[in-house]
């Protein structure tokens, strides 16, 4: 599902947005698109130092929107790519991919785990 564009976006730079969304409020998170790694079958996983908001809205739904990009990778119409993304997360605790990605970032709570259900390009 994931794009080679996306990929190549994520090669460079730029923030990476996250919408989570409970009792009709959304609330957004940042991180970096270098932080973002890609399990082999597609999954995103995001190291979460906070985050504490998102884990409490995906208690009540694990749907989310996220969006990324740069200017460094050409877009649709120039400088700048960007991507739409939607999906469904889980925080992981514990276990292997939390072991592997606190070995890199040593400040984290936790593992944002998404699975892609959506991806668009913006621009």
């Amino acid at each position: 599902m994931l794009t080679e564009k996306f990929l190549e976006v994520l090669k460079h730079e730029g923030v990476f947005s996250i919408v989570t969304c409970a009792d009709n409020v959304a609330h957004i998170d940042n991180t970096w698109n270098s932080y973002i790694r890609i399990t082999e079958d597609g999954k995103l996983l995001i190291p979460a130092a906070g985050m504490h908001t998102t884990e409490t809205n995906m208690a009540a739904n694990n749907l989310i929107k996220m969006t990324t990009g740069t200017k460094e990778v050409q877009g649709n119409h120039g400088p700048g790519a960007g991507h739409y993304l939607e999906g469904t997360g889980e925080l992981i605790f514990d276990g292997p991919i939390y072991d592997a990605t606190f070995a890199e970032f040593p400040f984290i709570r936790a593992v944002l785990v998404i699975t892609p259900t959506f991806i668009k390009q913006t621009v």
